[in-house]
Formats: structure tokens, C-alpha cells, sequence
């Protein structure tokens, strides 16, 4: 997830300095990405862009480069986050051809970017970067070569690239427009007296018109500073006109989205997070390469710490079903103990959110000082871990600014299932068909999700009335579900401030049900699994009749429909998507209890998002 910026205005007719409102407006939009930024600018009188781009946060590059003192009166500005291409001074955007005339900013994956790449390489052209962007300057560069005007090289670029995309592009060939094309990745139009701009959201845009236009998926066109043009690809011109809004959000509310938190924007952005996920997985080398080291090990490990765990867990018990071959996880904290054991031919596999987890990091170096190989599974790219890595494995949720990790759990159990899937299709424990059948299911992640999200959150938003008043709950399930019944008991507790204890069902009897109480609420995580239904019905029974209030997230068609007192419906697919329609009902009776009490789930106390110390 990245955030893109245009302004295209006329001189004299604007109080405003075009670049100034730029740099502000990345500055709004670094939440969204903020490994590294750049602008491309139309400067007066010359026949090349001006564009200044770097590694590193907006304000430092502003004191090093200065963003807000460019000439000119159409510029681009984009604040990155890495999905391909490694953090640094090249893959910052923009993007140019050849000749330096056209420049690109890009919030997406264009998934065929390598065919792509290389029928341009063919035909001449140099390539400077490692990201995926860097094709469509390229493309309408070719394209304008035989095309009547630039808009329709830029259509026909377009109409070539598959994936998802926000993208806006200047050039010194028609000084004053902004081109741009939209699909899945967010971009609106802000219409002003004199000047006009395009950015990924609301509020890189706020501080200058509240008069804007949602640009609907599959359309293209281009800006001046007083006019719009909108047309459908392959369907004519749009009647943008009466879809002009005026927006009466503050700033402050602006910049999550219109939500009053990043916790539940980024509940939401599940669906979009998985997809990106997906389409970057189907298509990456280094899942097979990580495969390779799996196959040869002799042992595998996996280790990461808090929500990252849970994730681990959830791998380690889905390869021991696929693949029939055992997986050790351990908390990162407790390292030295494992890394004792590890040799030249075991593997690690390390998860982590940012990357920089000290403590992960440092089992990651015990484990190569044992001559261990290491795999990495990270949302950060060139981050430590992956870069200390033989092998680095990314999700692609984009930035998440709540501290409680929310679409970084179900992207990171997507990731690990589609690393499960492979080993075992390559280990005979899943024939190809079978492989392929899982791997159709993965790819309903991100509608299974959306569909969980929306049958659940009223319902969540009610319970968490009740469940504010209390002050102890179990979250049990078995098999499968257990570590997604363990990151729903983490997010109550890190976030609403009640005692939740996970454990297997079975575990019950053996201690924790003398705390049971009327009244007491009990959380099954129920998977789609027949066998584990039968299992836990003992367990549900065993609660009952103590008078626990049984909740049940399960799906539509669960044979323990009759024993729940509360259901939290998730849809009926299959048992391996646990993790993605399971654990978001979750997260929202989470947040919406640390709402009802009065408490900012954004910024749980004694919480950093990323742990760098030991």
C-alpha cells in the first residue's frame, strides 16, 4: 500500500505553492507508506521532468532534497511501501522512460510487470529499478511512438497491464495534465478554483477543497487545472458531474478514512490486504526456492513472538496435517534453548510483521551461527530479518498504524498456508490436484473474509456491551483452531484490558474449569471440521454446566448450532481458511469493547508496535 499525490494548476490563480501542497500532502499520506517518497515536477521552460526521490521518512527527504521548493505547476508526489523492489534511492517513485519526458507514481502490483519487462527489453528499453511501476512509463513511452496524442499511449498501457492500480503520470509532452487510471487501489479527484489534484485519499487533499470525486474501478483520464475528464476503459467518456461530493469529515478524521480508529479501518482493509497477498504469492520465485530448503532439512523450526506466533503455530500444526512432517515452534524470547539443538542441515523459518523483532532477530543469528538456513516471512521488505535471510517470503497488508496487529495475522497465515500447500504437493502428502484445489480456496480468501466481516460486526458491536462488564473469559477450540482461538484472547487483552486465557478444549478438566462460574464467558473458535465439532461438544457440554455463556464463532452450518448461546456466524468453506474467517469476528469484539470501555485501541498501554529491545 502506497499513497499518491497530483496538483495541476495555473499560475497566479492559486494561494497556494503547488509543491508545497504536495510535500503537505504526503505528509497525510505516510501512513500509508513510509520506507521511502519522491516528487516529479513539470518545471517551466524545461523539456525534462525535475524529480527528486529518496530512501527514507517525507520530512528527512524534505530537509535533504526539498520537495516543498520545486518549481512548477504540475507535479506527482508518492510515499512507498515496499512490495517489489528493496527500499532505496532507484525503486522510490517516480518512475521514467528513456527520455526523461514521462514520469509515474503507481499504488498497486501490476502482476504480469515481468512479461511485461521483458518484451520491453526486447525492444530497447533500460530499466533502472527493481519495482513493478517502473514498466508503465516504459509502456506508453513504446506506445506513444504510434499513437495520436499521449492520452491514447496512455490507454493503450493500460489496457495492457493486469493487477491493481492507482496511477497518475505527468509529462513535459502535455505540461499541463495529470493522467490517471484506477483499479481496486483508492484514488479521488479534488476540484478547486484554479487548480485541481488527485490522491490516493481524503485527506492529502482536504486542507485545499472539500469538493471531490470517488474515480470508480476501471476508469482513466486526466486533469487540468480547470478541467476533468473521466472515461470508463472501453466504454466512453463518464458523467463525472453528478458524482461530485462534498466531504465534511475534520483532518483528524480524515486521516483514518473516516473512522474513528486505525484498529477497525484496518479490520476492514483485511479483504484488500489478503487479495494483494495473494496475487504476490502466486507469483513469487521465492516460494519455491523456500520449498527447496524445506525439503532438504532435516528438521524445520519456526519461531516469531505475540501475534506472530500465533501465526507460527497455525503453520506448524497445518504442515503436520498436510505434509505429515513435524514442525517445532517456539517463542523467539526462548531461543537459546532451541538454537542448542539446530545444525547445517535444519531450517528456520522466522515470522515477523516489521522485520526488526529483536528478539526473533537475535534467534534468527543463533540459529545461523548453528549454520541453520533461514526462511522469512515479513511484511517489511529489506527489513533485518529478510535481509539476514537465504530466503524472504512477504505478505504485502501495507503500513498498519494500530498497535494491536490486526490484517498482518490473517495475511501472515495466508502466506504460511501457501508455503504448507507447496511443501506438501512436493512431499507426496497432496497430490497436484489436491495442491490446486487448496490453492483455489486461498484465493477466496479475501471474499470469505469480507463476508465474515460483514455477517459478524453488528452482532460483535452488540456483545461487546455485555462483555465490557466482564472480567475474566476463556477462548478454547482444538485441532487447527486452537492458535486463532489464542489471537482472539490476545487481542481482548491487549486492547480491552480483560483476562483471556486460551488453551486446548480438551485442557478444561485439568484445572481451568474450576474458575467457571455463571455466567462466565467461554469463546469457542469452532473450525469447519466434523471430527473437531464432535470434540468439542464434550467441551461445550463440560461449560454449560457450570453456567458459562457459550459463544461460538463458527460457521453457518455447524452441527453445534443448538449448544451456542451466542453465535458469531462466519461462512461455510473449508476447515484451512480458519485463520481468515474466524479470527476478524474476533478483532471486532475486541475493539468494540475497548470502545464501549473508554479506551483508545490504537495505543493499548505499556504496547509498542514493534518490539527492538531485548
Amino acid at each position: 500500500m502506497c499513497g499518491i499525490i497530483g496538483v495541476v494548476a495555473l499560475p497566479g490563480r492559486t494561494p497556494y505553492r503547488p509543491s508545497l501542497m504536495v510535500y503537505r500532502g504526503l505528509l497525510r499520506l505516510e501512513y500509508r507508506g513510509y520506507d521511502s517518497a519522491g516528487v516529479a515536477a513539470v518545471a517551466p521552460g524545461r523539456d525534462k521532468l525535475i524529480v527528486l526521490k529518496g530512501k527514507g521518512k517525507i520530512e528527512e527527504l524534505e530537509k535533504k532534497l526539498g520537495f516543498s521548493q520545486i518549481d512548477g505547476f504540475t507535479l506527482i508526489g508518492h510515499t512507498r511501501w515496499a512490495t517489489h523492489g528493496v527500499p532505496n534511492d532507484i525503486n522510490a517513485h517516480p518512475h521514467t522512460d528513456c527520455t526523461g519526458r514521462i514520469a509515474v507514481v503507481h499504488n498497486g502490483i501490476i502482476q504480469n510487470y515481468r512479461e511485461l519487462k521483458e518484451s520491453l527489453v526486447k525492444k530497447g528499453h533500460v530499466f533502472r529499478s527493481d519495482t513493478d511501476t517502473e514498466v508503465i512509463p516504459h509502456l506508453v513511452e513504446e506506445f506513444y511512438k504510434t499513437s495520436s496524442s499521449l492520452y491514447e499511449a496512455f490507454r493503450r498501457a493500460i489496457s495492457v497491464i493486469e493487477g491493481s492500480y492507482a496511477i497518475a503520470m505527468v509529462s513535459t509532452i502535455e505540461p499541463g495534465k495529470i493522467f490517471f487510471a484506477k483499479k481496486d487501489s483508492p484514488l479521488v479527484i479534488g476540484l478547486a478554483d484554479g487548480f485541481n489534484l488527485l490522491a490516493s485519499d481524503i485527506p492529502a487533499i482536504l486542507e485545499y477543497t472539500r469538493r471531490v470525486i470517488i474515480v470508480h474501478d476501471g476508469e482513466i483520464g486526466y486533469i487540468t487545472p480547470d478541467t476533468v475528464y473521466i472515461e470508463k476503459l472501453g466504454a466512453g467518456p463518464v458523467a463525472w458531474e453528478k458524482r461530485v461530493r462534498i466531504v465534511d469529515w475534520s483532518l483528524e478524521d480524515a486521516t483514518k478514512g473516516g473512522y474513528p480508529h486505525f484498529m477497525i479501518k484496518e479490520i476492514l482493509e483485511q479483504p484488500r490486504a489478503l487479495q494483494d497477498t495473494f496475487f504476490g504469492l502466486s507469483r513469487d520465485p521465492a516460494v519455491e526456492e523456500a520449498v527447496k530448503l524445506l525439503l532438504e532439512a532435516r528438521r524445520i523450526y519456526i519461531t516469531a513472538a505475540g501475534t506472530s506466533f500465533h501465526a507460527s503455530l497455525y503453520y506448524s500444526l497445518l504442515t503436520s496435517t498436510l505434509a505429515g512432517i513435524p514442525v517445532i515452534p517456539f517463542i523467539a524470547s526462548e531461543y537459546k534453548i532451541y538454537a542448542n539443538t539446530a545444525g547445517h542441515r535444519d531450517v528456520l523459518i522466522v515470522v515477523s510483521q516489521s522485520g526488526e523483532t529483536i528478539d526473533s532477530l537475535m534467534a534468527l543469528r543463533a540459529f545461523r551461527e548453528r549454520d541453520a538456513k533461514i526462511i522469512a516471512v515479513s511484511n517489511v521488505i529489506d527489513s533485518a530479518i529478510p535481509r539476514e535471510s537465504d530466503v524472504a517470503i512477504y505478505t504485502r497488508a501495507g503500513p498498519e498504524i494500530g498497535v494491536a496487529a490486526t490484517k498482518t495475522f490473517t495475511t501472515q497465515t495466508l502466506a504460511l498456508s501457501w508455503l504448507a500447500i507447496s511443501h506438501a504437493e512436493k512431499t507426496g502428502g497432496l497430490t497436484e490436484s489436491e495442491a490446486g484445489e487448496l490453492r483455489k480456496i486461498l484465493e477466496e480468501a479475501p471474499r470469505q473474509a469480507m463476508v465474515s466481516i460483514t455477517n459478524t460486526e453488528s452482532y460483535a458491536k452488540q456483545l461487546s456491551e455485555w462483555m465490557a462488564t466482564k472480567t475474566n473469559t476463556y477462548y478454547l477450540s482444538r485441532g487447527i483452531g486452537v492458535p486463532v482461538a489464542m489471537e482472539g484472547a490476545l487481542k481482548l487483552k491487549e486492547i480491552a484490558y480483560i483476562h483471556a486465557e486460551s488453551y486446548p478444549a480438551g485442557e478444561s478438566k485439568h484445572g481451568p474449569i474450576a474458575l467457571v462460574e455463571p455466567e462466565f464467558p467461554v469463546v469457542f473458535t469452532i473450525p469447519n471440521d466434523e471430527e473437531l465439532e464432535k470434540l468439542l461438544l464434550g467441551n461445550i457440554k463440560e461449560m454449560k454446566a457450570r453456567g458459562a455463556v457459550i459463544i461460538g464463532v463458527a460457521h453457518e452450518k455447524t452441527i453445534l448450532s443448538d449448544q451456542l448461546d451466542i453465535w458469531l456466524k462466519t461462512p461455510t468453506t473449508h476447515w484451512i481458511l480458519t485463520p481468515i474467517t474466524h479470527t476478524p469476528p474476533m478483532q471486532l469484539l475486541a475493539y468494540y469493547t475497548a470502545v464501549k470501555k473508554g479506551y483508545d485501541p490504537d495505543k493499548p498501554r505499556n504496547l509498542a508496535k514493534t518490539v527492538t529491545v531485548e
